[in-house]
């Protein structure tokens, strides 16, 4: 009995008698699909070619870290608050469950920070001068690829720390704060010059000592809603809270405590409240749990940590100890309608988390610049009206979020480029993505997926020590070897083994061969047997 697939085991001279290839039709293409991670990955990462370090372990680890880096300045922050489109759209899901792949980032960050690897500016200086406005995610990561560009940066912050939204609207439970520190420290590094501080507030007349300005302003001011209360109520805006919190100052919220709102902030703010002494914390929303727009991971921790909803209910009256609140019901829309109902629910205090905006008021004068609906209108190279202003993150009409943030600096720190050297701007090309039926999933193993673990209750609700963990290394590298590199040859030799022809060649670096077109008869098994659906048939040149 053969052991091996019956192609190999011929003789090469028997199945190359004859020039096969006059009998094709159509002709094997060794092609590079997108992995539908990458695609899905607001920050542009390359998952799946890092991914493929990663599993190697080892030094592998540190080529990972190096390949995340070329895209995202951030990986142990973004394996902390991502929300992972990445791992909705992998196609492993459709196996059993999705590759973790937002915990082995965070394991690769964590390595990177814990061993000290660094980043380089390796091009020479190139004398033009960049201002950054607003040391957040998306102002940080545009420094970061500008500097390395060898363009002179200066960011300009109008607060006393760094960071942004990661600072002031994320929890220490959710990002310790001396990861991002860290990882801020090493874009400083780069040599990016910082000025704290220093709010800009005429960027007319600024903008004219730099080659270029990239705006990138959170949006760090919390809504306001009409809510008829007493002289004793007691409203926090959930914004103000947290960033007030982490300067320091400890707000007085009694021991029942209302949140009104739905999104993620409102989950922050809640459950803050508990780790400050609330005895219950109560988030009031209009609609119902499935029309939340918190992450459905927030609202799960939330739950776990003993939050309590009040659904359908909208507040009518606040006074001291008390809201007064009417049920809702939704119509034929979704939208939530009065229905006359009210009742009453005790609160000592009353936190406001109905969304954020962004303060443009240093906009004004700025000629070309268009302002709607509190955001600022870009072109697809995120230039404003105004030639040379570019501007990211939440100030303009984009999903808001870190991920998103980062990748808009990325974004604008390309075509800065382009602008600052005159080059006309190369669409990237796009491959085609590689789906979950180009794949021949017969040959993985079956691998069940590695959650992370989490803190135990009991320090959840009284600290804000970190909540999610990270994996160990050994989890982390098999969580890394899950990954289908869809779309992508990971040189397993199936098209050399199986080849009838033996027209497949063996070219010596990894996922590199030659298809010998003299013998290969268009069969197509080497298709069918590509586990990544890295090769694809088209029709033959007549």
């Amino acid at each position: 009995m053969m052991d091996k697939p019956f192609a190999i085991t011929l003789d090469v001279g028997s199945s190359r008698a004859n020039r096969t290839g006059s009998w094709r039709t159509e002709r094997a293409v060794y092609t590079n699909r997108m992995p539908p991670c990458n695609d899905a990955c607001p920050a542009g990462e390359d998952i799946q070619g890092w991914l493929y370090e990663a599993e190697e372990g080892g030094d592998g680890y540190e080529r990972a870290w190096r390949r995340i880096m070329e895209d995202n300045p951030f990986p142990a922050i973004m394996g902390r608050v991502c929300y992972h489109p990445c791992e909705t759209a992998c196609n492993r899901g459709e196996l059993d469950e999705a590759v973790g792949i937002n915990s082995v980032e965070r394991f690769v960050g964590d390595e990177a920070i814990r061993r000290g690897w660094t980043v380089a500016v390796d091009v020479p200086p190139s004398g033009k001068r960049v201002l950054v406005v607003g040391a957040g995610p998306s102002g940080l990561a545009a420094a970061y690829h500008l500097a390395r560009r060898g363009h002179a940066v200066t960011v300009k912050e109008a607060g006393p720390m760094t960071g942004g939204m990661m600072r002031f609207g994320i929890p220490k439970y959710r990002l310790p704060r001396d990861v991002l520190d860290a990882e801020v420290q090493r874009i400083l590094d780069l040599g990016v010059t910082l000025e704290l501080d220093a709010k800009v507030t005429d960027l007319d007349a600024l903008r004219e000592d730099y080659d270029a300005v990239f705006l990138a302003v959170g949006a760090q001011l919390g809504k306001r809603a009409y809510i008829p209360a007493g002289s004793t109520a007691h409203l926090l805006d959930a914004v103000s809270m947290l960033r007030g919190l982490e300067e320091g100052e400890k707000p007085l919220l009694g021991r029942r405590v209302a949140v009104y709102g739905g999104g993620n902030t409102a989950m922050d703010a809640a459950r803050t409240a508990k780790r400050l002494g609330a005895a219950e914390a109560i988030v009031v929303y209009r609609r119902t749990r499935d029309r939340m727009p918190a992450h459905e991971s927030e609202l799960t921790e939330a739950e776990d940590e003993g939050i309590l909803f009040r659904w359908l209910t909208t507040i009518k009256q606040v006074d001291e100890g008390r809201l007064v609140v009417e049920r809702m019901e939704l119509d034929e829309t979704g939208f939530p309608q009065p229905t006359g109902e009210l009742d009453e629910l005790d609160a000592d205090s009353l936190i406001l988390a109905l969304g954020q905006e962004t303060d443009l008021s240093l906009l004004d004068g700025v000629p070309g610049l268009v302002v709607e609906d509190g955001v600022v209108a870009v072109g697809p190279d995120l230039m404003t009206g105004c030639p040379g202003v570019f501007a990211g993150g939440d100030m303009v009409p984009y999903e808001r979020s870190v991920t998103v943030a980062v990748g808009h600096g990325k974004r604008a720190a390309r075509h800065i480029d382009d602008w600052l050297s005159g080059a006309a701007p190369e669409p990237p090309a796009r491959p085609a993505l590689a789906t979950f039926d180009t794949l021949n999933t017969w040959y993985y193993s079956e691998a069940p997926r590695s959650h992370r673990p989490v803190l135990e209750r009991a320090r959840r609700e009284s600290t804000f020590d970190e909540v999610v963990l990270g994996h160990d290394e050994d989890t982390a590298l098999l969580e890394a070897r899950r990954c289908l590199s869809c779309g992508n040859c990971f040189s397993c030799d199936n098209c050399y083994a199986i080849c009838p022809d033996n027209a497949v060649i063996k070219l010596g670096p990894p996922g590199d061969y030659l298809i010998d077109l003299d013998y290969c008869k268009g069969c197509g098994l080497c298709v069918a047997e590509c586990p990544s659906g890295a090769i694809q048939m088209v029709p033959e040149e007549i």
